[in-house]
């Protein structure tokens, strides 16, 4: 059972939820359509109800070896497919986006991965790397 948490009468979000979002319009090489997108921003301000959220588009446009642009996210619970998340394709979206109840609760080792490439992809990684050192 996913894990629903209100807050007066909001559906609250928790970082690492796989949910849907319709990303639509998509523009260039944005991804468009009602998609699954993995929740990344901090759980402090998803707990403040912040009015829009920072995620990581899904696709099953499968490509391999594609790290740090790609992490494969296998099937599981009210996901279908294999998946890749979209690592370069972060951006924030409204709450109003973002539909129906969560997908997938990714694990912590998987989230570890997620923020390694985030900060490898926006050059954050020399101040990190003394603290967890980037590993493909």
């Amino acid at each position: 059972m996913p894990n629903l948490r209100l807050s007066k009468g909001t559906l609250m979000l928790n970082r690492g939820e796989i949910r849907l979002a319709d990303l639509n319009p998509g523009r260039g090489t944005e991804p468009g359509k009602t998609r699954p997108v993995l929740i990344v921003q901090c759980q402090d301000l998803l707990d403040a109800e912040h009015p829009s959220t920072l995620i990581l588009p899904l696709t099953t446009n499968l490509i391999a070896d594609a790290a740090p642009l790609r992490l494969r996210i296998k099937a599981g619970g009210g996901l279908k497919h294999d998946s890749d998340l979209l690592i370069d394709q972060l951006r924030t979206i409204d709450n109003r986006r973002l539909a129906g109840e969560t997908i997938l609760q990714c694990p912590a080792e998987t989230m570890e991965k997620v923020d390694q490439y985030l900060a490898e992809l926006l050059d954050l990684h020399p101040v990190l790397q003394t603290v967890n050192p980037i590993t493909p």
